[in-house]
Protein backbone atom coordinates (compact mmCIF):
# COMPACT_ATOMS: atom_id res chain seq x y z
CA UNK A 1 0.00 0.00 0.00
CA UNK A 2 1.02 3.60 -0.57
CA UNK A 3 1.31 6.47 1.87
CA UNK A 4 0.55 10.12 1.27
CA UNK A 5 1.51 13.25 3.18
CA UNK A 6 0.63 16.93 3.39
CA UNK A 7 3.39 19.53 3.19
CA UNK A 8 1.89 21.79 5.85
CA UNK A 9 3.83 24.93 4.95
CA UNK A 10 2.33 24.77 1.43
CA UNK A 11 -1.25 24.03 2.53
CA UNK A 12 -3.77 26.88 2.32
CA UNK A 13 -6.64 24.74 3.72
CA UNK A 14 -8.77 25.22 0.62
CA UNK A 15 -10.56 21.91 1.23
CA UNK A 16 -10.21 20.57 -2.30
CA UNK A 17 -8.48 17.37 -1.22
CA UNK A 18 -11.17 16.65 1.37
CA UNK A 19 -13.90 17.29 -1.21
CA UNK A 20 -12.26 14.74 -3.53
CA UNK A 21 -11.66 12.00 -0.94
CA UNK A 22 -12.77 12.66 2.62
CA UNK A 23 -11.82 9.11 3.62
CA UNK A 24 -8.15 10.17 3.40
CA UNK A 25 -8.04 13.94 4.00
CA UNK A 26 -9.61 16.29 6.52
CA UNK A 27 -9.14 20.06 6.53
CA UNK A 28 -9.03 22.02 9.76
CA UNK A 29 -6.47 24.83 10.08
CA UNK A 30 -4.47 22.88 7.49
CA UNK A 31 -5.21 19.66 5.69
CA UNK A 32 -4.11 16.41 7.24
CA UNK A 33 -4.04 12.77 6.23
CA UNK A 34 -6.31 10.61 8.39
CA UNK A 35 -5.20 7.16 7.20
CA UNK A 36 -1.92 5.33 7.66
CA UNK A 37 -1.93 3.77 4.21
CA UNK A 38 -3.94 4.41 1.08
CA UNK A 39 -5.80 1.36 -0.21
CA UNK A 40 -5.83 0.28 -3.84
CA UNK A 41 -9.40 1.60 -4.14
CA UNK A 42 -8.32 5.05 -2.96
CA UNK A 43 -5.18 5.54 -5.10
CA UNK A 44 -6.92 7.09 -8.11
CA UNK A 45 -8.81 9.64 -5.98
CA UNK A 46 -5.71 10.52 -3.95
CA UNK A 47 -3.80 11.07 -7.18
CA UNK A 48 -6.63 13.35 -8.35
CA UNK A 49 -6.28 15.32 -5.08
CA UNK A 50 -2.50 15.56 -5.61
CA UNK A 51 -2.95 16.75 -9.19
CA UNK A 52 -5.69 19.23 -8.20
CA UNK A 53 -3.96 20.80 -5.19
CA UNK A 54 -3.35 24.47 -6.10
CA UNK A 55 -0.22 24.72 -3.93
CA UNK A 56 1.33 21.26 -4.53
CA UNK A 57 0.93 20.49 -0.82
CA UNK A 58 0.23 16.76 -1.23
CA UNK A 59 2.72 14.08 -2.22
CA UNK A 60 3.25 10.36 -2.16
CA UNK A 61 5.71 9.06 0.44
CA UNK A 62 8.32 6.66 -0.90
Amino acid sequence: MKKVKIIEENCIACGLCESIISDVFVVEEVARVIVDEVTENQIESVQEAIDSCPTDAIEWVE
